[in-house]
């Protein structure tokens, strides 16, 4: 079988156990997911299983993607993603695979999806900058970043430091994520805790990789 899957975030909720404790939970709607593709190392260089999440208009597709996806006989999908299989349990193309037959309450999976988008941040909201004293006439370096690197050597700004720029809206992985419990005739997963992105937007669902 597989072992990850595309859904939606729903949102926050609680979830009440059996035993009365209550835990804060997101809900996310996942599949049911439909096989497209199988990849093979023989034809492709790697193993791979292509799904399909999302209906969608045909006239919303571009040609290539829907001449892939017709000519299996497969609807028109929104979202398509490549994930493992696993070994000997390679299914179908068109099989339709849903959230109770990947995940198990009591698992943990990791949550992949792009977070909010905060717009453009300084140092201190985007990297947790200190910022500059607060006193001794320092009325205008308050939030500043300080020093950006010297002046002859290297004599310019290294790449990647941290500055200020666009936050979030950026692809990031939640890890561990404790599935609380299974709606399997909903579709529904509820993870403890927060999940990455925004209420209605893609997240790819994936088992917890055992060490």
């Amino acid at each position: 079988m597989l072992t990850a899957l595309l859904g939606t975030k729903l949102g926050m909720t609680q979830y009440i156990h059996e035993d009365g404790t209550v835990s804060a939970v997101t809900a996310l709607r996942v599949g049911p997911c439909t096989v497209t593709q199988i990849k093979s190392a023989t034809t492709d260089g790697y193993d791979a299983v292509q799904i399909g999440y999302q209906d969608t208009p045909e006239r919303k597709l571009t040609q290539p993607r829907r001449g892939h996806l017709s000519k299996n006989g497969i609807a028109p999908l929104r979202h398509l993603r490549e994930v493992r299989a696993q070994e000997g349990q390679t299914p179908e193309v068109g099989a339709v695979i849903t959230a109770d037959m990947v995940f198990q309450p009591g698992e943990l999976v990791d949550l992949t999806a792009r977070s909010k988008g905060k717009g453009f941040a300084g140092g201190v909201k985007r990297w947790h900058f200190r910022g500059g004293p607060k006193t001794h006439g320092q009325g205008d370096r308050w939030r500043a970043p300080g020093s950006i690197g010297a002046g002859t050597t290297p004599g310019r700004v290294r790449k990647g430091l941290k500055m200020a720029g666009q936050m979030g809206n950026k692809r990031t992985t939640q890890k561990s994520g404790l599935i609380v419990a299974v709606d399997a005739g909903r579709n529904l997963l509820f993870v403890r805790g927060s999940a990455p992105g925004a209420p209605d937007g893609l997240v790819l669902v994936r088992k917890k990789a055992s060490r």
